[in-house]
């Protein structure tokens, strides 16, 4: 059984945060987390939240905590929040802030 955590609507865009999920897909918790605690992207601070918090689901159901791993890490894009920049002689050019929802899920090995 997976026990999954999300963060829906992070500021941020999905490319960046793609480029750490994918670092911790399949791998134990533990390593994981040392892993992230490492990088140095600010996607990975959003990820490790959500994955301590899929581990505590897990807890919760008392699962075996030290047989943990990623079994899923997906990044979905979430809704753009578009705004204007003024620019020179009355133009505007588009701005696209883009979101993105992160989904943590683990399993247990074995």
């Amino acid at each position: 059984m997976a026990w999954i955590a999300k963060h829906r609507y992070a500021r941020i865009s999905e490319r960046k945060v793609r480029l750490v999920a994918d670092m911790i897909r399949g791998r134990d918790c533990d390593q994981a987390v040392e892993l992230l605690k490492f990088t140095h992207k600010r996607a990975a601070s959003m990820i490790n939240r959500v994955l301590h918090s899929a581990m505590a689901n897990a807890n919760e159901k008392e699962a075996a905590m030290n047989k943990l791993y990623v079994s899923g890490a997906r990044v979905d894009p979430g809704p753009i929040i578009k705004r204007f920049r003024p620019k020179d002689r009355g133009r505007a050019h588009a701005i696209q802030k883009r979101t993105s929802h992160i989904i943590i899920s683990v399993d247990e090995r074995g």
